[in-house]
């Protein structure tokens, strides 16, 4: 039963793909009703049940597995003992402002971890250091 797709119009090209679309999904509920009695009959004549052989199958306990949690708090704002972040995501807003401040590292905000950073000590007044800059060497014209 060949077709000759190429003498179709468009209009008889859409009725030609509905038509196939729906007895492709004629066809597939068909084979799944029968790999589903197949199955039933294989389990039936071996005793079986199909919690048995698939002890997890649509339980709580398949459905978390390779699926994380949520995870134990890492860090902990000092100012706010309460807030605390997993050190997952992106990090809070309290975290970097923590982190900007002088002697406060990413260990020193560990909940049961590290202790701050000491802070740098300046000994006497700021120096300005002078910037080198390079000197312009005129290009060659040719």
């Amino acid at each position: 039963m060949a077709i000759d797709l190429k003498n179709l119009s468009p209009k008889e090209l859409e009725m030609l793909i509905a038509n196939a679309s729906a007895q492709l999904g004629n066809a597939r509920s068909e084979l799944i009703k029968s790999t589903r009695q197949k199955i039933e009959a294989l389990l039936h004549s071996n005793g079986l049940t199909i919690d048995e052989v698939y002890p997890t199958r649509g339980k709580k306990g398949a459905a978390s597995v390779g699926k994380s949690g949520s995870a134990a708090p890492k860090y902990r704002n000092p100012e706010d003992p309460s807030v605390t972040w997993s050190g997952r995501g992106r990090e809070p807003e309290w975290f970097k402002k923590a982190l900007k401040r002088r002697g406060v590292t990413k260990e020193s905000l560990l909940i049961g971890g590290g202790a701050p950073a000491p802070a740098k000590k300046r000994s006497g007044p700021v120096k300005k250091v002078a910037r080198k800059v390079a000197k312009r060497v005129p290009r060659k014209t040719k």
